[in-house]
C-alpha cells in the first residue's frame, strides 16, 4: 500500500507530534538521556512557540501516561470555571452563549501546571533542561508555518483596532509573520527566563536547600508557585479584568481572579477503559469527549467478522451513524457534574445499552439528534442544542477564526488544528497528550508574558441543570481526547489527533485501520492507518461558539473512491467532497512488548507533523 512516509521502527525512542520542531526537540531530550515524560514536556513548551495559533501556556492539556511497569493514569490539565463564572452573571450581560473569544471564555489555565506535575512525578530532567528548546525558539526565532500567517491575517483588523498587544507580537511592521522569515517572541522567552530565575532562587532559599533529585523537584515546585501566585498570576488576573472585545460584539471583562489561579492544581485520575476484540482502550473521563470514542466501538457488531469491509460505503455508513448516536449521548450526558448521580459512564458503555442503540442504525442516514436513556433516565439537552437540532435558527457547524477551536471546516477546507504529541522510550514509558487552548486568536496577548488566556469556557452551556452547565469550579467538557491502547494488560500504542469534535471520529477510523488491517514489517501499519482517506460528520451540536450543527452531513476526502461517495449519497447522507488531504490529523507511537521494537508515524496533511526516532 502506498503511504506518504514509512512507519518508523527502532528500539531507542520514538516521538510523533504535530510540528517537526517539537518532535525533534523531544528526540533531543531522549538522546540526552531523558525519558518519554521529559521529552513530552520539552515538546509541549516548543509547541507553545511554534504553533501559537493552536495552543499556549494558558490553555489546557489532558495527558494519558503509562509508566513502564506501572498503571495507566490520566493527568488532567483542564482547569475549571472561575469562582465568578456563574450562569446568572453571563445572563445578566444579555448572553445566551459563552463568547468564543475574550476573557469571559477563560477557564483557569491548566497546561503549565500539568506539564510541571508530569515533570515532577515522572521526569528525570531539570526544568531548565526541558525549557531551553522553547526559550531558544522564542528568543532566536523559528520559521513559521503557513497556517500562522493565515491565522494572523484573518484577525488582523481585530489586532489593529482592539488587541494592540497581539499586534505587537504578530503584526510587527504591520504585517503578519511570513514563512521563511524568523518569528520571535522575546516576551515569552523573557517570561520563562524570569520564571526559571525566580524558581531557582526560591528553591535555594528553601528549607535545607535540597540537593540532587530533591533540588530538581524543589525548582519545579517553586515554578508552580510562581505561576500560581507570582508575576505570572498577577499579569493573567490583570488581563482578565481588562474590557476586551469578543465574539458577542461587545467589550467584556472576565471572571478569572488571583484566587482562582492560586487555588487550582493539575491532578491524576483513573482512565475510562473499554475492552474490544483483544484490545483495551483508555481515555479520559466524561469531562472530555473521550468515552464517545469507546462508545463508538461498543456500537460496532460484537462479532468483528460481521464488520463491513474496511473503507467500504457500508463501513463508513456504520461508523458515521454510530458516531451520531455516541455524540448525541455526549451532548446529553457528558460533563464534570455530580448532579443526579453523575455521568452514567458504565451504562453508556454497557453491552445491553449499546445493543439497543445499535438497532437505531438503519440502512439510511439519520438526520435526528437521538440521545439515549441509560438506566431509564431522560436525556437533558440545552435549549440551544434543541433549537439547532430542530433547524430553528441553526448556524454553521464550524466557527470562523477566533470563535472556536481551529479545525476542518464543513467545506473540507483546512482551518488549522489543535496540537498533539506521543512519545515512547526504550524503557517502555509511553505518553499521549493533546495540548490546546490559549490560541493567539482567542484573547489578547498579555503584554508582560507574551501569550494569551484561553477560551475553553465557551464549551459550557448557560442553561441550568445540565451535566455541562457553566458552574464555578466545574471543568467545561473538553473535546481534547488523547488515547492509549493495551494488549493483554500491557501498553502497546499511544495516539491522538487535533480537530475539536472531529478528534474521536478520526481516531476511531485510525484505530480500526491498525486493528483490522495487515501489519507492516512485523509491526502495526501506523502510517497506512493515518494516510487512509478519512471523513467527519457535523450531525450534532458543535462544542465551540457558535455551537452549530449540520444534520446528515458527511465531509469526505477527494481520495475516497467515487463508488463509496455515490453509495453514501444513495443512503441519504449529505456528502461534501473536500480536498484530497483535508481530513484527519493523527499522531501515533507503538511498542511491541515481545520484541521491544518501537514504531511511530505522523500525519502528512498540513505538511508540518512529523515522527522521529531510532
Amino acid at each position: 500500500m502506498f503511504t506518504t512516509r514509512p512507519t518508523l521502527q527502532g528500539a531507542f525512542g520514538m516521538v510523533s507530534s504535530t510540528h517537526w520542531l517539537a518532535s525533534q526537540s523531544a528526540m533531543a531530550v531522549l538522546e540526552d538521556g531523558g525519558n518519554a515524560f521529559d521529552a513530552a514536556v520539552a515538546a509541549g513548551f516548543v509547541l507553545h512557540v511554534v504553533e501559537p495559533h493552536l495552543n499556549g501556556p494558558a490553555g489546557e492539556v489532558p495527558i494519558i501516561l503509562a509508566p513502564a511497569g506501572g498503571d495507566v493514569r490520566v493527568l488532567c490539565g483542564q482547569g475549571p470555571a472561575p469562582a465568578g463564572a456563574t450562569i446568572a452573571h453571563y445572563r445578566s450581560l444579555g448572553l445566551d452563549l459563552v463568547p468564543g473569544t475574550g476573557p469571559l471564555a477563560a477557564a483557569v489555565p491548566g497546561a503549565f501546571d500539568a506539564w510541571m506535575v508530569l515533570l515532577r512525578d515522572h521526569g528525570t530532567k531539570s526544568l531548565a533542561d526541558v525549557l531551553r528548546y522553547a526559550i531558544g525558539y522564542a528568543e532566536d526565532g523559528h520559521a513559521p508555518v503557513e497556517r500562522v500567517t493565515e491565522t494572523v491575517e484573518t484577525v488582523r483588523e481585530l489586532f489593529e483596532t482592539e488587541w494592540p498587544s497581539s499586534a505587537e507580537v504578530y503584526l510587527r511592521g504591520g504585517e503578519p509573520p511570513r514563512p521563511g522569515e524568523l518569528l520571535r517572541n522575546p516576551a515569552l522567552a523573557a517570561t520563562w527566563r524570569r520564571l526559571l530565575a525566580e524558581a531557582e532562587e526560591q528553591a535555594r532559599a528553601g528549607a535545607g536547600a535540597a540537593a540532587g533529585a530533591g533540588a530538581r523537584v524543589a525548582v519545579i515546585e517553586a515554578a508552580r508557585e510562581v505561576w500560581r501566585t507570582g508575576f505570572i498570576a498577577e499579569a493573567l488576573a490583570r488581563q482578565a479584568g481588562a474590557p476586551t472585545m469578543d465574539t458577542s460584539g461587545a467589550r467584556h471583562t472576565g471572571t478569572l481572579s488571583a484566587a482562582d489561579l492560586r487555588g487550582w492544581s493539575a491532578s491524576y485520575e483513573d482512565p475510562v477503559a473499554y475492552d474490544w476484540n483483544g484490545w483495551t482502550l483508555c481515555k479520559a473521563g466524561p469531562w472530555s469527549q473521550g468515552p464517545a470514542f469507546l462508545q463508538q466501538l461498543a456500537l460496532l457488531p460484537p462479532d468483528v467478522a460481521e464488520l463491513p469491509a474496511y473503507g467500504s460505503a457500508e463501513y463508513v455508513h456504520l461508523l458515521v451513524e454510530g458516531c451520531k448516536l455516541a455524540m448525541a449521548d455526549r451532548e446529553a450526558w457528558y460533563g464534570d457534574a455530580e448532579d443526579g448521580g453523575g455521568v452514567p459512564v458504565g451504562e453508556l458503555l454497557s453491552a445491553e445499552y449499546n445493543a439497543g442503540r445499535r438497532k437505531l442504525i438503519g440502512d439510511t442516514a439519520s438526520y435526528a439528534l437521538r440521545p439515549g436513556s441509560p438506566g431509564g433516565r431522560a436525556p437533558r439537552l440545552s435549549a440551544h442544542a434543541l433549537a439547532v437540532a430542530a433547524g430553528d435558527g441553526a448556524v454553521a457547524a464550524t466557527a470562523a477564526f477566533g470563535g472556536g477551536e481551529p479545525t476542518v471546516a464543513g467545506d473540507g477546507g483546512t482551518r488549522g488544528d489543535t496540537c498533539h504529541v506521543d512519545v515512547v522510550d526504550r524503557w517502555g514509558n509511553m505518553l499521549s497528550a493533546t495540548p490546546s487552548g490559549g490560541w493567539l486568536q482567542s484573547n489578547p496577548v498579555v503584554p508582560e508574558l507574551g501569550f494569551p488566556l484561553g477560551t475553553r469556557l465557551q464549551m459550557a452551556w448557560l442553561d441550568e441543570g445540565l451535566p455541562n452547565s457553566l458552574a464555578p469550579g466545574r471543568r467545561p467538557r473538553t473535546t481534547l481526547t488523547p488515547s492509549l491502547a493495551l494488549r493483554d494488560g500491557v501498553p502497546v500504542m499511544a495516539f491522538g489527533s487535533p480537530g475539536g469534535d472531529q478528534q474521536d471520529q478520526w481516531q476511531v477510523h485510525f484505530f480500526l485501520g491498525v486493528a483490522l488491517r495487515d501489519p507492516v514489517r512485523g509491526g502495526p501499519d501506523l502510517q497506512g492507518a493515518i494516510d487512509a482517506p478519512a471523513w467527519h460528520t457535523d450531525s450534532f451540536p458543535g462544542s465551540f461558539h457558535p455551537r452549530g450543527m449540520s444534520p446528515g452531513s458527511v465531509t469526505v476526502e477527494a481520495r475516497t473512491p467515487p463508488e463509496v461517495v455515490a453509495e453514501l449519497r444513495r443512503r441519504g447522507h449529505d456528502v461534501l467532497v473536500g480536498g484530497p488531504w483535508s481530513e484527519g490529523r493523527l499522531c501515533a507511537v507503538a511498542r511491541d512488548p515481545r520484541t521491544g521494537i518501537l514504531s511511530a508515524a505522523a500525519n502528512a496533511r498540513g505538511m508540518q507533523g512529523y515522527a522521529v526516532g531510532r
